[in-house]
């Protein structure tokens, strides 16, 4: 595996990938690599002939008070796990090459990314959106893979793909989840086994909201039921949990065909997402 920290070095080796006439592979993280991680890597390694891995903590989507310093960070692991994922390059820029003292040109997606997560997190997906096109720029792939568990932001980067004709195809796979349901996350190390336990009630709530909604049961009822159940949670408090559309993400007014939970609370501090879209028959 090829090992590349230099922003231009890894330009120039897209670019004669491309030239060869490879097709190029690319699953953007932040590191501390899970089966999550793991399942968009071995997508790409399926679907493209060349896989590029990025790690890098990207300081411009933490806002102040925020994890960015006691992230998780191991490259050596993550280094071993690659290797073992047979990637072709690994991408792990440092954050002056990234941004320079005198960087001042963001990307900013103004629609969707206003809800949920934007609210409680302004200026995240401004750096969520800036640092993917720079990525996108450096690497230069042919397709790039996100997880569903970041629904809105899977979401927003499709859309700035969109409009700025990024010339990528943007591939969003399931969540994955580890035994007890816990939707698979870096973040998923700050638990105790205590708040582990508290955690799973998450998924087992979202999938609750699923039964009663197929029972025909009104949006309205299955949320407050839904949030009762949370409350009762000692340590979990809830931020958030709405039931939207999948692509407006805007709240439901009526039950469709396509549903989607999203929600977000902390469990004895630990600030965790999830979600759980329903298909109905109608």
């Amino acid at each position: 595996m090829e090992v590349i920290g230099n922003l231009q070095l890894m330009q120039e080796r897209s670019l004669a990938l491309r030239k060869e006439g490879k097709i190029i592979g690319f699953v953007p993280t932040m590191g501390y690599l899970h089966e999550g991680h793991l399942s968009l890597i071995r997508k790409a390694r399926e679907e493209t002939e060349v896989v590029v891995v990025s790690i890098y903590v990207n300081p411009t989507q933490f806002g102040p008070g925020e994890d960015f310093d006691r992230y998780p960070r191991d490259l050596e692991r993550d280094r071993s796990i690659l290797e073992n994922e047979r990637v072709d390059i690994l991408f792990a820029p440092s954050d002056k090459d990234m941004y320079p003292p005198d960087f001042s040109t963001y990307v900013e997606e103004t629609k969707i990314s206003q809800r949920w997560e934007g609210e409680r997190r302004p200026g995240h997906f401004r750096g969520v959106t800036t640092i993917v096109a720079k990525l996108f720029n450096i690497v230069l792939p042919h397709r790039a893979y996100f997880g569903e568990k970041d629904w809105q932001q899977a979401k927003i980067i499709k859309r700035m793909v969109r409009d700025l004709n990024f010339p990528v195809e943007i591939i969003v796979l399931p969540t994955v989840r580890e035994k007890d349901g816990l939707a698979c996350s870096s973040r998923n190390t700050y638990l105790s086994p205590q708040a582990r336990e508290k955690a799973t009630s998450i998924y087992k709530t979202l999938k609750k909201g699923e039964e009663w909604l197929r029972k025909g049961w009104g949006h309205k009822e299955i949320l407050e039921k839904m949030k009762k159940e949370l409350e009762e949670i000692p340590g979990l408090e809830l931020e958030y949990l709405v039931l939207v559309d999948p692509d407006t993400l805007e709240p439901l007014q009526n039950i469709q065909k396509e549903n989607l939970f999203l929600i977000a609370c902390r469990v004895d501090g630990v600030r965790l997402i999830d979600n759980l879209c329903v298909k109905l028959e109608k």
